[in-house]
């Protein structure tokens, strides 16, 4: 069973940057899609920015591309989102998520494949 740990969220103002962190506790393969998800109040979840394969393969949604970056530690124990030149749309929960091994980057699409989440972490950005 893998567990998911998020951290790194906060106020900032708009044009800061922060840098969400998910502590998982098992060794996720390269084979595991892994991505971050947001919720902002009165919307549906959405997929920020996905990985597969040790980052040979990341997705980011058109709203922050140019502006996070989804990467991977070596020992595939962490993941970050580095998120820069942030706007109050931006303003959610931001959830960590893992699917089972997948042998298909087209896999990590589905919202439903991701079978392991994180509790959350606010993330506010205030103009």
């Amino acid at each position: 069973q893998v567990q998911l740990v998020e951290s790194g969220g906060g106020s900032v103002q708009d044009g800061g940057s922060l840098r969400l962190s998910c502590a998982t506790s098992a060794y996720i393969y390269s084979s595991n899609c892994m991505g971050w998800f947001r919720q902002a109040p009165g919307k549906e979840r959405e997929r920020v920015a996905s990985i597969y394969a040790g980052g040979r393969s990341t997705y980011y949604a058109d709203s922050v591309k140019g502006r996070f970056t989804i990467s991977q530690d070596n020992a595939k124990i962490m993941m970050y989102l580095q998120m820069n030149s942030l706007k109050p749309e931006d303003t959610a929960i931001y959830y960590c998520a893992a699917t089972a091994v997948k042998y298909s980057w087209s896999s990590c699409y589905e919202i439903d494949e991701y079978i392991y989440w994180g509790q959350g972490t606010q993330v506010t950005v205030s103009s």
